[in-house]
């Protein structure tokens, strides 16, 4: 297994792949698609080839997702070989499987039909894996509740009950998502710390930082009290400190918890202005843009597992934006509006 440092084959597996992400043009193109039969098309051309041929008809912007998110998952599984196993990158696949049970127990919480929710569902990642018993244990729940009884031999059933209970508190659907990730994200911590590689320990700090920064404003915007909010934080490895996090948490608005970061790295992405969805919002977009640009930097340190970690990221930010252009596409939003959360290479 591969430790902090990458094989021959595997760091040029990375920047080949670096190499093919496709450009903000090419974005601009697809963007600018007439309908999705157009989309279809212009996508055709580029490396999403194959993943094009797998879409059915009629077009619609959740197949053509459910179709990337395919690819997505084969994507990591693929580097996981070319690394020779990686505890670390596995922690990461898992977000695949959490997509599903995000979407499942949403739809549950919703009262959604079946049809509803298994359209949302890809187990293209649980195939490659040989777990599909987890998705379809959750899939097959009639309720809420038996969808967390049927977790919970799988260890994260108490997790879920937990977020279930903060959604009834709030209302605010968003935080199945949020407590989901969490639970992603503290298994990543977790598969980390015994990692010896700064690069990926400094990577994986800038990442939780976007998950906690991001989640800190996000709750308070729905109200939730100091004690709700340090529930969904993830410590260890972070590069901003507990006492800032809980001064974000304690400040008396959103934007007293934005400029407690105006003594931090962040701080040329702190909004100064508008209210606070519009605050969040810029505020979340600039934090990705940072976070992909520090994935980008990875590609100066040759034979190490951040390059490989970073490849797999760069390719989630590039299927998040397919996705996002196919329903822009879909929903006849203007390109322009479109092109200002596209997070992608200049050249």
């Amino acid at each position: 297994m591969v430790v902090g440092s990458l094989g021959t084959y595997a760091t040029v597996k990375s920047y080949s792949l670096k190499g093919k992400l496709l450009t903000k043009k090419t974005f601009q193109t697809l963007a600018e698609s007439r309908n999705l039969d157009e989309f279809v098309s212009r996508l055709n051309s580029t490396k999403y080839a194959d993943c094009v041929r797998q879409i059915p008809k009629p077009y619609s912007s959740n197949n053509i997702e459910m179709s990337l998110r395919g690819k997505q998952s084969e994507l990591y599984y693929k580097m996981m070989g070319a690394v020779g196993g990686s505890n670390l990158l596995m922690a990461y696949y898992y977000k695949f499987i959490f997509k599903n049970l995000k979407n499942i127990i949403k739809g549950k919480i919703l009262k959604k039909s079946i049809d509803e929710i298994k359209s949302t569902v890809t187990l293209r990642a649980e195939e490659l894996i040989q777990r599909r018993d987890v998705t379809l244990r959750a899939l097959s729940a009639n309720t809420i509740e038996e969808v967390i009884a049927n977790l919970k031999p799988y260890g994260f059933g108490n997790e879920i009950e937990k977020a279930y209970l903060m959604y009834k508190d709030t209302k605010e659907i968003g935080i199945i998502d949020t407590y989901l990730d969490k639970i992603l994200y503290q298994n990543l911590a977790d598969s980390i710390k015994s990692k010896a590689d700064l690069n990926l320990l400094k990577l994986f700090g800038t990442e939780l930082d976007v998950y906690n920064l991001t989640n800190i404003v996000r709750a308070k915007f729905w109200n939730m009290d100091s004690q709700m909010i340090k529930e969904l934080l993830v410590s260890h490895t972070a590069s901003t400190s507990d006492d800032l996090l809980s001064k974000m948490i304690d400040a008396e608005n959103i934007k007293m918890s934005f400029i407690e970061l105006s003594k931090t790295k962040f701080v040329d992405i702190i909004p100064t202005e508008g209210n606070d969805i519009f605050m969040i919002n810029e505020f979340e977009t600039k934090l990705n843009i940072f976070l992909y640009n520090s994935l980008l930097k990875e590609f100066a340190n040759m034979f190490k597992l951040s390059t490989a970690v970073s490849v797999v990221r760069l390719y989630d930010y590039e299927i998040q934006n397919l996705a996002s252009i196919s329903y822009a596409v879909e929903n006849n939003i203007s390109t322009e509006t479109t092109m200002t959360k596209i997070i992608a290479p200049v050249q």
